[in-house]
């Protein structure tokens, strides 16, 4: 990511801080090893849409990137020994991080918190917005005890 995003820190310093909380969450979660490596490549990677999305539909919008997103990841990953099934899920969490509606694995759930944990910060979003956030979409235990100690005191 930090070769990908040449000299665009801020966002190097989200896909990395992304990355840390899934990490974090899916340890303290107990997912299962394979889950847990698809969750962090799918984390570093799930904005890798945004370059070609801005490049072809000037905009860094979320239904641009789930757009753009797979086929860059795709063309990354295959420099890896990666088993296409790993592949293909890496993928779909890339394709729909922002469509909450498909969450539908513990991988793309603690993808969604992490995301949203670090762009509450980003976006200075305002303590209603935030529980409005932790409402409808924050559903792990560990996911749950990081927003309230970030966010709701």
């Amino acid at each position: 990511m930090i070769k990908y995003f040449d000299g665009d820190v801020k966002r190097i310093n989200h896909a990395l801080k992304v990355h840390g909380f899934a990490k974090s969450i899916g340890k303290l979660e107990n997912i299962p090893e394979d889950k847990l490596r698809i969750l962090e490549v799918g984390a570093i990677l799930h904005d890798i849409g945004i370059k070609e999305s801005e490049r072809k539909y000037s905009s860094s919008a979320g239904k641009y990137q789930e757009i753009e997103g797979p086929p860059v990841a795709r063309d990354i990953l295959q420099e890896f020994s990666l088993n296409e099934e790993f592949t293909d899920r890496v993928c779909h969490l890339i394709g729909n991080h922002h469509t909450y509606s498909k969450i539908d694995d513990v991988d793309f759930q603690i993808l969604v918190e992490a995301d949203f944990l670090v762009n509450i910060f980003e976006d200075s979003m305002t303590q209603e917005q935030i529980e409005s956030i932790k409402q409808k979409y924050f559903k792990t235990n560990t996911g749950l005890c990081f927003l309230n100690s970030m966010y709701c005191k």
